[in-house]
């Protein structure tokens, strides 16, 4: 199994080097807590449980070395991803509390690293009409 040498980013990425000289990627979407944080944030790190977790404390994000093997890219051609392009006004965090849904889980879902299930897929299309009669009172 691989452990974690070394931790760094470049180009809306993450890297990891393994202490057999191995070199890993992966692209910021696949965390969005990451991807949200800045520079200074994420360089604020430590490798832990003999190689095998990288933990950033202030963030309250852990990977596995398991995390840096998946090859999945960024799908930007989904459902999830259209409706957030549509209405780029959206904060995305304030929809996900609305919806009772992590950010960081429907970020995954519009970078298309997860594809949501049909009732999650209708639990978001929802959650944005409530969200969208709950304006149309607001200025009734």
């Amino acid at each position: 199994m691989e452990k974690i040498q070394e931790i760094w980013f470049d180009n809306d990425r993450i890297y990891m080097k393994s202490i057999t000289g191995k070199e890993f990627s992966r692209p910021l979407e696949a965390f969005p807590v990451l991807k949200d944080a800045n520079d200074v944030e994420r360089q604020k790190f430590y490798i832990w449980g003999n190689g095998e977790y990288v933990r950033w404390q202030r963030l309250d994000e852990d990977l596995s070395v398991e995390s840096f093997l998946e090859e999945q890219e960024p799908n930007f051609d989904n459902e999830v991803s259209r409706i957030f392009r549509r209405c780029p006004w959206l904060n995305i965090g304030e929809v996900a509390k609305f919806i009772g849904m992590p950010k960081a889980v429907l970020d995954r879902f519009i970078y298309g690293i997860w594809q949501p299930k049909e009732e999650t897929l209708a639990a978001i299309k929802n959650g944005i009409r409530s969200m969208s009669s709950e304006l149309s009172l607001a200025v009734s």
